[in-house]
């Protein structure tokens, strides 16, 4: 049972890192979305929401929440911050209006911000939109409880899991270090699917009875549905919350759409904001790279995720810190090279450029080639030091044209020897 614990808290930390990367469609295979567009698909589905209506201004703000007024009687309304991240509450990007000039100021007060959150770069997001939805916290017949409920695909069983909690509205890291017994996962069995014994379960695990009880059965049955026929990779709801008349909803919407779906998902591939992803990777995307944004200063040039993946290991046992994860593929022709060194320099802090090539499909003799095509073509325009490494087909043939094509660039034939090429040119 620890074992299990450990691998979903495991899993559901990998799922925080993927959406603030950001990278996702191509390589993490996974699209994020905004609160209102999340809680929209569990609406389809029968998921009782906290309603809402997003607004881009001030103006527009005041209007929804006098729509909100008239539609569900609420007479405070919560302006919640519309980023690609989490932590929205912590950096201020979540506030209670208790009258129409309330939602108006905090409305001005949010859209432009530079929200920074723990799931945010250090510089923050620009909040362009705000959710303008009811106060689900009044008053009633018994105390108001939040639960923390997630949907994910357990990828060690290859089954999709439900993990939830009793501490909804914390940190589920937090839940994990200091209170791991108060965090329970449930298994699916795809043969079958989510069954009604599980979902009562869960219900009765988080110490709910009665009315609460029922709805909270309905409202894991619908949310297990909900992830299933989006083609979701995460569901997370956070929290879920039991309202002073034991009504169950879901407060917030984290979700995450596989991008490998999304051919058949088109109403969800249009719900993409490009705003929020990092304008580098969304140019690599358009071109057909796949490229992760990270914070060192050597730029990697790789085919194939696992030997990129051991190149980045390369780079940091030489003592530095990957600029980036880029994935050329198959083909490293020079047009595609060019592109990947274009790409590659956009990023300031890079200060040199590693070359790890496996020639299998490729002829290293053809990566050399549009190295030094690519190299030639780009003039004056790399300024840093490039390390080429090819090993495979033709790998001596690609060295000799390396070293013989009379550009600054240097070649290594072993991984050690690349690591030390990197480290000299950097030292």
């Amino acid at each position: 049972m620890k074992k299990i614990f450990l691998l979903s808290c495991y899993l559901l930390l990998l799922s925080h890192f993927y959406s603030e990367i950001n990278s996702e469609p191509d390589k993490f295979y996974i699209m994020n979305i905004h609160e209102y567009q999340g809680k929209e698909i569990l609406a389809s589905y029968g998921v009782r929401v906290q309603r809402g209506i997003v607004a881009n201004n001030a103006v527009e703000a005041v209007a929804a929440a006098k729509q909100l007024t008239a539609e569900t009687g609420t007479g405070w309304h919560v302006i919640k911050a519309q980023i690609h991240a989490g932590g929205r509450g912590k950096g201020g990007g979540v506030k209670l209006a208790k009258n129409l000039q309330q939602v108006e100021e905090l409305a001005e007060q949010i859209i432009g911000m530079q929200l920074i959150t723990p799931q945010t770069p250090p510089e923050g997001k620009k909040v362009n939109k705000v959710l303008v939805a009811e106060d689900v916290y009044y008053p009633g017949e018994s105390e108001t409880s939040e639960f923390y409920v997630s949907v994910l695909l357990n990828r060690g069983t290859g089954r999709n899991m439900i993990m939830y909690s009793t501490e909804g509205g914390m940190d589920i890291e937090e839940v994990a270090e200091h209170t791991p017994h108060l965090i329970f996962t449930e298994e699916i069995d795809p043969s079958v699917g989510l069954q009604g014994f599980q979902a009562r379960r869960i219900a009765f695990n988080l110490g709910l009875s009665g009315n609460a009880f029922k709805e909270m059965v309905k409202f894991i049955d619908a949310l297990y549905n909900a992830y299933i026929g989006s083609d979701a990779s995460m569901f997370e709801i956070n929290p879920v919350l039991k309202t002073s008349d034991n009504k169950i909803l879901a407060v917030d919407a984290k979700v995450n759409i596989d991008d490998n779906a999304l051919y058949r998902q088109p109403k969800y591939a249009e719900m993409r904001d490009i705003r929020e992803e990092n304008p580098i990777e969304v140019e690599a995307k358009e071109v057909g790279l796949n490229y992760v944004d990270l914070d060192g200063t050597v730029g990697c040039m790789v085919n194939g995720a696992g030997l990129a993946m051991a190149t980045m290991d390369l780079i940091k046992y030489a003592g530095f810190e990957p600029a980036n994860f880029l994935d050329v593929g198959g083909t490293a022709d020079a047009k595609r090279v060019e592109t990947a060194f274009r790409i590659i320099l956009k990023d300031p802090n890079v200060k040199a450029i590693l070359i790890n090539i496996f020639g299998g499909i490729v002829r290293c003799d053809r990566v050399a080639q549009g190295v030094v095509d690519a190299y030639k073509n780009m003039g004056d325009a790399i300024k840093v030091p490039i390390i080429v490494r090819l090993q495979g087909t033709n790998a001596e043939i690609a060295k000799e044209l390396i070293d013989n094509s009379g550009m600054p660039i240097l070649s290594a034939v072993q991984f050690q020897e690349a690591a030390d090429q990197v480290k000299a040119a950097l030292s």
